[in-house]
């Protein structure tokens, strides 16, 4: 008998985690493709939080810009405007003060502090332990309060400035500061203790998203993710930028390169971070005003261009400035770590099981406000369409042609 029509069955269903709330607070999809209980493919969707940032930074001025930079990410908002501040000092040929130097590394340390300690909270949440959640969120509202004596704010900061910073800190802030860095550090090492002992934790996250040091460099993987799997990268060291030349501390890494490892590098570098504020508290040059007088800062930008980095609490981020010569900038370029930590890491869920996705995606820390911000535009009809990251890095030379801008 001829057979008229085949039905094919898939061996292989297809699970949307997300786009909200498949693990973070964040919308991502992650389109899964699962044998049983076994994740066989899994398909990287973003694109929701586009805001187009940096078209809107080039249409103000390099002061406004400080404050929409910040705004790339409520997280690591000090560091976006340390590296934006930077670049600028770099064209216009000045330099902060010492003391200036010593105090933006103290916002950005005690950022980072605050942001491993969030991302620990998070994955705790996500495996149902809630009362842990809870008790280091508590614990890291120490880091919030000390951010909003440093900055005058809990979490967007502004508090970089061109030649320096906003505000400058008094003998008794400071003893306030030591005071509060000193209640958290044993809540840390508590925290750090629970999560090397305790079962739950060990069962959901050691031998879980494995990257070896190899795929590591291979896909370009940033931060403690990097570091987890036994690479030294770390632009802090490198770069040596503002304080961090003066300042000793140590690079942490791993190399057992699971979840566990990325979470435990988390908590070691919270654990440096509170060293590096000490010493800083410390050690506060007495040099040079660390707040800058802004009615003598300049009003005219040369022509120039700079390129500088940061170790942001994700990895390192990256900011190119371009100048020709107006209040605005030309062309401001942000390359964030989250874009090589989300979009190059689809692989590493492969083989494990569906309950391991939002394990294994809280691991990559991962900051979704700043994955995607392209539009295409046809010259010639000027229709615009908005294209997936995924599409255009999939090299198509259809978007290669002069008809078309980004």
């Amino acid at each position: 008998m001829a057979i008229d029509k085949v039905i094919e069955v898939p061996y292989a269903l297809e699970i949307p985690v997300g786009p909200q709330h498949p693990a973070l607070h964040e919308p991502i999809l992650l389109k899964a493709y699962a044998d049983g209980e076994e994740v066989v493919k899994v398909e990287v969707h973003t694109g929701y939080n586009h805001r187009g940032i940096e078209k809107l930074a080039e249409k103000n001025s390099f002061y406004r810009d400080i404050f929409i930079v910040s705004r790339v990410c409520g997280i690591c908002n000090g560091v976006h405007a340390n590296c934006f501040v930077r670049a600028v000092e770099q064209i216009l040929g000045i330099e902060p003060s010492p003391r200036a130097k010593y105090l933006r590394v103290l916002a950005m340390e005690l950022e980072r502090m605050h942001s491993h300690m969030l991302i620990n909270a998070v994955m705790a949440e996500i495996i149902g332990f809630d009362s842990l959640f809870m008790n280091i969120m508590r614990d890291r509202e120490y880091i919030m309060k000390s951010k909003e004596i440093v900055t005058g704010n809990r979490v967007s900061a502004d508090y970089m400035i061109f030649g320096g910073v906003r505000r400058d800190l008094s003998s008794d802030k400071i003893d306030k500061l030591r005071k509060l860095i000193d209640r958290v550090i044993p809540r840390i090492k508590y925290y750090k203790k629970l999560f090397m002992e305790d079962e739950t934790i060990l069962k959901r996250l050691v031998d879980v998203g494995v990257v070896k040091p190899s795929e590591a460099t291979l896909y370009g993987l940033l931060g403690p993710v990097a570091r987890a799997s036994g690479v030294k990268i770390d632009a802090r060291a490198s770069d040596k930028y503002d304080a961090y030349g003066e300042i000793p501390f140590n690079v942490i890494v791993r190399n057992e390169c699971d979840a566990w490892a990325r979470m435990m590098v988390r908590w070691d570098e919270a654990l440096e971070s509170a060293k590096i504020i000490k010493y800083v508290l410390d050690h506060l040059p007495q040099d040079g005003k660390a707040v800058p007088d802004e009615r003598r800062l300049p009003r005219r930008f040369p022509p120039g261009e700079a390129y500088t980095r940061v170790e942001a609490p994700r990895g390192e981020l990256i900011y190119y400035v371009m100048s020709d010569g107006k209040p605005m900038p030309y062309r401001v370029k942000i390359r964030t770590p989250s874009v090589h930590n989300i979009l190059n890491t689809a692989k590493f869920y492969i083989g494990y099981s569906i309950a391991d996705l939002p394990v294994i995606l809280t691991s990559w820390d991962p900051c979704i406000s700043c994955m995607e911000r392209l539009t295409i535009i046809d010259l010639r009809t000027g229709e615009r369409r908005k294209v997936p990251m995924k599409e255009l890095a999939g090299g198509g030379k259809k978007w290669v042609n002069p008809r078309y801008s980004l």
